[in-house]
C-alpha cells in the first residue's frame, strides 16, 4: 500500500445514535455516554447508550429481516457477494475520513489506522467472494437413498467487538455472517464506536436490507450482557478478554445454548536462536510487543533469546525502543499513540511498576510520557523470569520482557507453560529447528522469522484460553453454518 493522503485533523463526528432497522435512533432509556480523545483525556462527543431495551428493539429487526420469506432470506447468494463488494467500495471511497476518525476515537497513528481501513475493506471482499460458494455435499450412503447436505445460515448473531481495532473487527465479524446469510447485531467496544456508526450508514447507503445490521452501542455489563443472554440470539462472536469471554459462554449456555466463538487474550511466545538473523529479529520482536501501542491479542510479548546472543539483543532492543517515536497520531514521524484510556494506561504503568519490583531489569522507558492524555513510553525489561506478573499477565500495553534461554526443549516447555495460545514466532535459520517448533508449540498462528502478518485468507484464532473458533480464511464460515443433512428415499422400480 502507498502512502496515505493527510488526515482530516480532529474529523467532525456524524453519526452517534443507535442504528435499528436501517435507521438512526436514540436509546429507549435517553441515556448518553461519552467517548473520549486518548491523546487529551476529553469528551469527543457524547453517543447514545444503548442497553437491553434497545438490543430487543435490534433482535425483532434482525428477526423480522431473517424470517422465512423475507427479502435477505430469499435474496440470491450472489447478490449478497455485490452488497459485500458494494460496502468495500464506500469504505475505500471514504478511507481517509473513517482512518481520521479512527484516530479521533482511538488514538492509533493515522497511517495505521488508513492501513486497518484498507485491510478492513479487503476482508469484506474477500467474504463477498465466498457468498455463492458455500456449498453442501452429496454423500454416498448405504441402501436406496439419495443423501445430501446443506450449509444454512445460523439466524441472528451477536457481534462483540473490542476497541483496539474498531473497523478490522467490524469487518471480520460481518463479513462471514452477512456472506453465509445471517444477520447481525453489533456492539462496538464503548471507548470506539464512531467508526462502526459511521460505517452503519455506509451500510445502508449500500443497500443492505433493513434489519440485516443493527449497531448498538452501549456497555458490557448492559448491552454485552443483553446480547449474550437473549433467546433470540442464534450466536455471539467475541473478541477481547478471557475474562469476558468466560462470562460470555456461561451466559450462552444459560439461555438457548447459542452457538459461541472467542477470540481471547494471548502472552504470546517469540523465540529468537543464536543462529538468527540478529538485526531482524531484534526488529520483528520490536514491533511484535510495541505495534499498536501494545494494544494487540497476539502481542509477542514474551521474548525468549539464546543466551549466545542475549546481551546484544538485549542492548539493541533497548535502543531501538528508545528510538521509537511516540506523540500526535496524526503526525506521520510519530509510531505510537496513547494508550485507549485511563483504565488501560493506569493497568499498564502498574505491571511495569510490578516488573520493577519483582527484580526485571528496566532497559528503556518505564513511565508514562508527558503529563497531557494516556502515553507511555515503550518499555523494555531484560533478566525476567516465568514467575512475575509481567511474564504470566496480559499487559496489553507497550511492554516487552526478555528472557534467557539455553536449549530447544527447554524454551519449548517453557513457551508452552502459559494457559494461552494465540500465537507464537521463531526466529532461525535452522529450517528443521522452525519445523519442530511448529509442530511443539501450542498456538493457533506459527510464524517464522516475521511476526504478525495476519491476512483475509488465513484463519486467525487460540488454543487453550486464547479462544474457540476461528476469526478469517474459509475455516470461519463453519462458525455461521449450520449443516442440515437430507436423506432421500429412492423408489424402487417395478421388475
Amino acid at each position: 500500500m502507498s502512502k496515505p493522503p493527510a488526515p482530516i485533523v480532529n474529523p467532525e463526528v456524524k453519526y452517534s445514535q443507535i442504528f435499528i432497522n436501517n435507521e438512526f435512533v436514540n436509546s429507549e432509556s435517553g441515556k448518553t455516554f461519552p467517548t473520549i480523545n486518548p491523546c487529551t483525556g476529553e469528551k469527543i462527543c457524547d453517543v447514545q447508550e444503548g442497553d437491553k431495551a434497545d438490543v430487543e428493539l435490534a433482535v425483532a429487526a434482525a428477526q423480522e429481516a431473517f424470517k422465512i420469506g423475507s427479502m435477505w432470506r430469499t435474496l440470491d447468494a450472489s447478490r449478497r457477494g455485490k452488497l459485500l463488494h458494494k460496502l468495500a467500495d464506500l469504505i475505500d471511497r471514504d478511507r481517509v475520513y473513517i482512518a481520521s476518525l479512527e484516530t479521533l476515537d482511538n488514538g492509533k497513528p493515522y497511517q495505521s489506522a488508513y492501513g486497518d481501513i484498507y485491510f478492513s475493506s479487503e476482508v469484506l471482499r474477500y467474504y463477498a467472494g465466498w457468498a455463492d460458494k458455500t456449498t453442501g455435499k452429496t454423500i454416498p450412503v448405504d441402501g436406496n437413498f439419495f443423501c445430501y447436505t446443506r450449509h444454512e445460515p445460523v439466524g441472528v448473531c451477536g457481534q462483540i467487538i473490542p476497541w483496539n481495532y474498531p473497523m478490522v473487527m467490524l469487518a471480520w465479524k460481518i463479513g462471514p455472517a452477512l456472506a453465509t446469510g445471517n444477520v447481525v447485531i453489533v456492539k462496538p467496544a464503548e471507548q470506539t464506536p464512531l467508526t462502526a456508526l459511521y460505517a452503519a450508514a455506509l451500510i445502508k447507503e449500500a443497500g443492505f436490507p433493513p434489519g440485516v445490521v443493527n449497531i448498538v452501542p452501549g456497555y458490557g455489563p448492559t448491552a454485552g450482557a443483553a446480547i449474550s443472554s437473549h433467546a433470540g440470539i442464534n450466536k455471539v462472536a467475541f473478541t477481547g478478554s478471557t475474562e469476558v469471554g468466560q462470562i460470555i459462554m456461561q451466559a450462552a449456555g444459560a439461555t438457548n445454548l447459542k452457538r459461541v466463538t472467542l477470540e481471547l487474550g494471548g502472552k504470546s511466545p517469540c523465540v529468537i536462536f543464536a543462529d538468527a538473523d540478529l538485526d531482524n529479529a531484534v526488529e520483528q520482536a520490536h514491533e511484535a510487543c510495541m505495534t499498536n501501542m501494545g494494544q494487540c491479542c497476539v502481542a509477542g510479548t514474551r521474548t525468549f533469546v539464546h543466551e549466545d546472543i542475549y546481551d546484544d539483543f538485549v542492548k539493541k532492543s533497548a535502543e531501538r525502543a528508545n528510538k521509537r517515536t511516540v506523540g500526535d497520531p496524526y503526525d506521520s514521524k510519530n509510531e505510537a499513540g496513547p494508550q485507549i484510556d485511563e483504565e488501560q494506561f493506569n493497568k499498564i504503568l502498574n505491571l511495569i511498576e510490578s516488573g520493577k519490583e519483582q527484580g526485571a531489569c528496566l532497559q528503556a522507558g518505564g513511565g508514562r510520557l508527558g503529563d497531557k492524555g494516556y502515553f507511555i513510553k515503550p518499555t523494555v525489561f531484560s533478566d525476567v523470569t516465568d514467575e512475575m506478573r509481567i511474564a504470566k499477565e496480559e499487559i496489553f500495553g507497550p511492554v516487552q520482557q526478555i528472557f534467557k534461554f539455553k536449549d530447544f526443549s527447554e524454551v519449548i516447555q517453557r513457551a508452552n507453560s502459559s494457559t494461552y495460545g494465540l500465537g507464537a514466532a521463531i526466529f532461525t535459520n535452522d529450517i528443521n529447528k522452525a519445523l519442530m517448533f511448529v509442530q511443539s508449540v501450542q498456538a493457533g498462528t506459527v510464524w517464522v522469522n516475521t511476526y504478525n502478518n495476519v491476512f483475509a485468507q488465513s484463519p486467525f484464532g487460540g488454543f487453550k484460553m486464547s479462544g474457540l473458533g476461528r476469526e478469517l480464511g474459509e475455516y470461519c464460515l463453519t462458525n455461521y453454518t449450520e449443516v442440515k443433512n437430507v436423506v432421500i428415499k429412492i423408489p424402487q422400480k417395478n421388475s
